[in-house]
């Protein structure tokens, strides 16, 4: 059989090469078809940097958007996993209507206020409401070479993913009309600001140099400080007085809900570079590094305090590794990933350890995994960042700058502080109106069977 395409002028062979992988591999063919282009001088297309599309990252922020996607059902089981069986149904749900709410609440009027004209350096106007004026032309402040509309939509996953990584605190007991409320105000009134601060045009974090590649602080600070007020308002559980009435229903959900988040995060943390080019690259290299680093540490602590390795503690300690190297994914070498994926690693099994000993039911463990992780993540990122690896960062305090560590640290404490306040006051105004906690009653029979009057396992 004569090969395809064989004596055909050059340009019609590269088409019929196309025709048939896209009969057999969609995402390959794509993969080519960017690659063609990119070699083809008559494209059309200008050089980065001017306001004008780049096929190549258009189609990486593409990929890393859909992989954004994935992690907030990966998150529902990972969470479903680690809930008891008579809430596993309503965990899972959770997380998918809030990434359904969140989703109406950015294109309305949340990606406006995070990312719309700067008013006072604290939030953005609403001239965006509805995404009026954001379409295919770059928005040359945030990404010169993709659609506005493209970095809206890896923006809403995060916005998405955010709010669904608070709802592990307060695990088998919130009222489910209470957390679509909630969840609608702190989209609003929480994480637009901080987003606006740390990653808007004329944001004042950012204007004090507050480097956050990917949402340590946006993301998992916020979420995790968030969750602590959370625990703190709607109580302890009521029927979970001992370890073992605390086991997961699932093991294996935790760990397909992990290994799906660690896929997923290469696009969380590599399509952060907007580009497909060597800082996207560095961006994945670190964050599987330091997720691997992570898993190791934590299994170790657990072998050397336990007797034996956990799979559950496994699943988590890469989980950590990957919220602390998120901060600093763009602007910190191997080398260094692999020291704050280790550190990463033993202090979240510490704090969670810790945690256990208090009062404090965070159910699922959101404080000493976003939080704690997050916080070492920025710390780290003041210490390891270097200028040599992406100009548009600077160097940390190992590389001579102790301002960017103390800026770092300064950003952990507003935001925090907002962060845990803000929440706590939510939760406090919509309980006025709404009972935020099922009853006693409901919560003995599961949120699955009175929330949902559904079974996982009927």
């Amino acid at each position: 059989m004569q090969d395809a395409g064989i004596g055909l002028p050059k340009k019609r062979q590269q088409n019929t090469l196309y025709t048939m992988m896209l009969q057999t591999f969609p995402v390959v063919a794509l993969s080519v078809r960017v690659s063609l282009n990119a070699t083809n001088p008559n494209r059309g297309d200008c050089p980065r940097g001017n306001g004008t599309m780049d096929t190549g990252d258009v189609a990486w922020v593409l990929a890393a958007t859909c992989l954004v996607m994935l992690m907030t059902p990966a998150l529902g089981f990972f969470y479903g996993g680690l809930v008891r069986r008579k809430n596993l149904v309503s965990t899972i749900v959770q997380c998918m209507i809030i990434f359904a709410v969140v989703s109406l609440v950015w294109a309305l009027w949340g990606y406006s206020l995070a990312f719309g004209p700067n008013v006072g350096g604290v939030i953005g106007n609403l001239s965006n409401v509805g995404l009026n004026g954001v379409g295919a032309q770059p928005n040359t402040f945030y990404a010169a070479t993709i659609p506005a509309l493209l970095y809206f939509a890896f923006q809403l996953k995060f916005a998405a993913i955010t709010p669904a990584l608070i709802i592990g605190a307060f695990a088998e007991r919130i009222r489910f009309k209470a957390l679509l409320i909630f969840i609608v105000l702190w989209a609003t009134f929480i994480y637009a600001p901080i987003a606006h601060w740390v990653w808007g045009d004329g944001g004042w974090l950012k204007n004090m140099g507050v480097l956050d590649f990917a949402g340590g602080l946006v993301v998992h600070v916020s979420a995790g400080l968030s969750a602590v007020a959370a625990a703190l308002m709607i109580g302890r559980r009521k029927d979970v007085k001992e370890a073992a009435s605390q086991r997961p229903n699932n093991i294996p959900y935790v760990i397909l809900g992990a290994a799906l988040l660690w896929f997923g995060w290469f696009g969380f943390n590599g399509g952060s570079a907007l580009k497909a080019d060597g800082i996207a690259v560095s961006a994945l290299v670190v964050t599987n590094l330091a997720a691997s680093a992570s898993a190791v540490s934590w299994m170790l602590v657990d072998w050397t305090l336990k007797g034996k390795p956990s799979a559950v503690g496994i699943a988590v300690g890469a989980v950590a590794g990957l919220v602390a190297i998120t901060p600093a994914a763009g602007y910190v070498s191997p080398g260094a990933s692999i020291v704050i994926g280790l550190v990463a690693g033993i202090l979240s099994n510490r704090v969670s350890n810790w945690r256990a000993r208090t009062r404090l039911d965070d159910s699922l463990d959101v404080f000493a995994c976003h939080g704690a992780g997050a916080i070492w993540g920025l710390i780290a990122t003041g210490l390891f960042a270097s200028a040599a690896l992406n100009s548009a960062g600077a160097n940390g305090l190992l590389k001579g700058n102790a301002h960017l560590l103390g800026v770092e640290v300064f950003a952990v404490v507003v935001v925090s502080a907002f962060a845990f306040f803000g929440s706590y006051a939510l939760l406090r105004l919509i309980n006025l109106f709404t009972p935020v906690r099922v009853s006693p009653k409901e919560e003995e029979a599961g949120l699955d069977i009175s929330e949902f009057g559904e079974e996982a396992y009927g």
